[in-house]
């Protein structure tokens, strides 16, 4: 199953000593699992690994990118990424969090990995009832 990702995991897996590491490592690696990154969130995870952990990890992070699909928003898909941070400015929901969802929104799939169960919870996806969150 598809499974779009958010930034939490992919710092935690990344940072040994992340209270999250071990959930996030198996979750990201579940068989049959196919993950997909938005672009923003690359950009998101490799300030955070290259601010806190040094750029030998950012480095690795970025090199391990070549096993998954990477995806930029569509130029149509921009104005729904906007609508969303409206939407949901309350929490805030930011432009990272807004284009997981568009892009979970694109690819039809309800499975999302993130840390993050306060903003995804409240979501309602446009192509399903809510997101189904590991880990």
């Amino acid at each position: 199953m598809i499974c779009v990702v958010d930034s939490g995991p992919l710092y935690a897996a990344a940072d040994l000593d992340d209270e999250d590491h071990e959930a996030c490592t198996a979750a990201l690696s579940a068989p049959g699992r196919a993950l997909v990154i938005p672009a923003l969130v690359v950009a998101e995870v490799t300030y955070l690994i290259g601010s806190r952990l040094g750029p030998e990890a950012e480095a690795r992070f970025l090199a391990s990118l070549s096993a998954y699909e990477v995806e930029a928003p569509f130029p149509e898909e921009w104005a729904r990424i906007a609508e969303m941070v409206g939407q949901y400015g309350d929490f805030p929901l930011g432009g990272t969090d807004a284009s997981v969802a568009v892009l979970a929104e694109r690819l039809k799939t309800p499975l999302v990995a993130t840390l993050d169960r306060r903003h995804f919870q409240a979501l309602r996806p446009r192509h399903c009832d809510a997101f189904e969150i590991v880990p």
